[in-house]
């Protein structure tokens, strides 16, 4: 499948594994895909998340967002919310497991007992996505499978990038009304 991939999907591979070596994660998670994406310039999926708004400022946002997640155990708000719902208080819980067991033991994908990976594995999350990201290029007849079907597939599959875009102003409809315009609509796959 990654010789369908445009040279702007390929730098946002390279750039979300580069991403997950910089924090010393094991796997490369959807995260790191979004982070990458919101590296790229002069990109499709850079228009679109320009147009959108979201700047270098709102990237900071973006990122605080994503470490609040991460620091949740990969857990989105609406999960957050469920369980407080339940009456199962998410923040007091992940204070406790980190004042036992250090700041940021929850955190998904991280390395564990100092041994260093050569090759950053996909988590399923981010397999997901690229998968995802194939089925939308083909739902629109795109030969194919460029930047801007990353930036869809992350904002139809649910979990916390999706979350984090859409706080942001950054929908599936939305990217889709950009990048192709109001007849734009296809299948999300």
């Amino acid at each position: 499948m990654f010789e369908r991939f445009t040279k702007d999907a390929r730098a946002v591979v390279e750039g979300a594994v580069g991403h997950c070596e910089r924090v010393g994660a094991e796997t490369v998670e959807e995260e790191h895909l979004l982070l990458a994406l919101l590296d790229r310039e002069a990109s499709r999926a850079s228009f679109a998340l320009a147009s959108l708004g979201l700047t270098d400022e709102a990237r900071e946002s973006v990122e605080r967002s994503l470490t609040e997640a991460r620091r949740r155990g990969g857990l989105s708000r609406a999960d957050a919310d469920a369980l407080s719902g339940l009456g199962i208080d998410l923040s007091a819980i992940v204070s406790r497991v980190e004042e036992a067991h250090g700041e940021g033991v929850l955190e998904p994908g991280r390395r564990a007992g100092g041994r260093w990976v050569k090759r950053r594995p996909f988590a399923q999350g981010a397999k997901g996505a690229v998968a995802q990201s194939l089925r939308i290029a083909v739902a629109r007849h795109d030969r194919r499978i460029g930047d801007e079907h990353f930036l869809l597939a992350l904002t139809v599959r649910p979990g916390v990038p999706a979350e984090v875009l859409a706080d942001h102003g950054v929908t599936y409809e939305k990217v889709t009304r950009v990048l192709y315009g109001d007849g734009g609509a296809a299948e999300a796959g």
